[in-house]
């Protein structure tokens, strides 16, 4: 005759497992819906972007592409030097593909001048903002400091960066593109050499603070850019 406290037994073993497995594909639900949703970030005009992990930020793995800010408002689109140079000029925020060739925006996004950036109306996704020095600075110090953060922030080898892609290696996953910018002439240059980044925040009445990564170096390097150029944009989680 069966124990009746061995068959107790079996069936809370039994009942156990069950649970234990529908919890874990629970889990395994749930964590391949996060990582669908980190991969759908989406702006005003259903541009979707990727994140990535630094430290204790969240950022965009893309180089922001949106020509409409967070409340729909249509950003203006300059094409000629003429039309660039009279938005900063008067302090429009203004965009444009690299040499005007939207190719080059598939790839590397908009350049967008810090008037942009800067916009009451938001440049940024909603639950984005636009990353401020400190907090670029704050990346920069996860990532082991400027000298060598520029490497592990642009990919490796010469199919994207112009040789020699001094320290490339991409380890944070931040996967930065040679962007090149848009000058204060309404010249384009360095595509395939440097990547630059805006900064929301403001270094003088007309320049303000940003990120460069070059191919010959490892470094991330700090400094102020007039705000009438044109560079990229990555944004941040709120």
């Amino acid at each position: 005759m069966k124990n009746p406290f061995e068959s107790n037994n079996q069936s809370m073993k039994h009942n156990h497992n069950v649970l234990y497995g529908l919890l874990i594909i629970v889990i395994t639900l749930m964590t391949s819906f996060s990582d669908t949703q980190a991969e759908q970030l989406g702006d005003v005009e259903s541009n979707t972007y990727k994140s990535v992990t630094i430290g204790n930020q969240v950022w965009m793995q893309d180089n922001l592409n949106v020509s409409k800010y967070r409340n729909g408002d249509l950003i203006r689109q300059a094409k000629t030097s003429e039309e660039w140079n009279d938005a900063g000029a008067n302090g429009e925020g203004v965009w444009s593909y690299y040499n005007n060739d939207p190719a080059h925006g598939k790839k590397y996004g908009k350049l967008y001048n810090w008037f942009a950036v800067h916009d009451p109306r938001g440049l940024a996704p909603l639950g984005w903002h636009i990353p401020s020095d400190k907090e670029w600075t704050t990346a920069t110090s996860a990532l082991g400091g400027e000298k060598i953060a520029g490497g592990k922030m642009k990919f490796s080898g010469i199919s994207q960066w112009q040789s020699p892609n001094v320290g490339g290696n991409n380890s944070s996953n931040f996967s930065a593109l040679p962007s090149g910018l848009r000058g204060i002439d309404g010249k384009f240059n360095f595509i395939g050499e440097s990547a630059y980044f805006w900064s929301n925040s403001e270094y003088s009445t007309t320049t303000a603070w940003y990120r460069v990564l070059n191919h010959h170096l490892p470094t991330l390097v700090r400094s102020s850019e007039e705000k009438v150029d044109g560079l990229s944009v990555r944004c941040i989680a709120d």
